[in-house]
């Protein structure tokens, strides 16, 4: 289920704590923590060159968050699926990498919850090892990583990690909340609305990243940093 991030830098390592279990903020990636939709589009126009298989990457770029198969089966018949699936991955890390960054808000955010006490854990659609490069290469420092996993599917993860909180720009983000048993903070940054986020069930709305830090000191006056008792959903 994990995708563990092994051979990551040594500034990315976790935190140390002491005094017994911490609790932990988690992430979605695509259009939570970064905007992918530059290098992702890339990606799909390398891919239609290599394959021949037109591709509207300007729109496939609008529909981030479910699993690529969910996307490569609008394009490419069945039988050529998993094929397309093979070659997008293996050209991500040439196309996809270097023309990424962080949403608003998305560095300050990390640096807050590190500095809440809190652990970083990333939960995402994206493949773990695709997911890392992400984060290595915009020096975003995190704890965990959890990678293929969509809606229901996340929340194992995210209790396996112990996270309190999980913030997402997708509806199925706050799916993966929901199934967990802990709040959903969604950000409108992604393909769904403010209003679609909270009929999935967000406990919080914001419009980007940028109110996160703020949000979290309010929702953590009163509690010991890894325990977040005084969470109100």
């Amino acid at each position: 289920m994990t995708d563990a991030s092994a051979g990551r830098p040594a500034d990315l390592y976790p935190v140390a704590h002491s005094g017994g279990p911490v609790g932990a903020v988690g992430f979605d990636l695509d259009m939570t923590l970064i905007d992918s939709r530059p290098g992702i589009a890339a990606a799909y126009r390398a891919l239609s060159a290599q394959t021949g298989v037109p591709i509207d990457a300007e729109l496939a770029v609008t529909r981030l968050g479910p699993p690529l198969r969910t996307e490569i089966r609008e394009w490419f018949p069945p039988e050529q699926v998993e094929e397309a699936v093979t070659t997008y991955r293996a050209l991500y890390p040439a196309y996809a990498i270097e023309p990424t960054g962080p949403t608003p808000g998305a560095v300050a955010a990390v640096t807050a919850v590190r500095a809440l006490g809190l652990r970083v854990v990333v939960v995402t659609s994206k493949l773990g090892r695709l997911a890392e490069l992400h984060l290595a290469h915009l020096g975003l420092p995190y704890d965990e990583l959890a990678g293929d996993l969509f809606a229901e599917g996340k929340a194992a993860a995210l209790t396996e990690h112990g996270v309190r909180w999980y913030v997402g720009d997708h509806t199925g983000d706050m799916v993966a909340a929901r199934t967990a048993g802990i709040p959903g903070i969604g950000v409108a940054t992604g393909p769904c609305s403010a209003a679609d986020l909270r009929t999935a069930g967000a406990s919080y709305v914001l419009s980007d990243l940028t109110g996160l830090p703020a949000l979290l000191r309010e929702i953590t006056v009163g509690s010991r940093p890894g325990t977040l008792d005084s969470l109100e959903s």
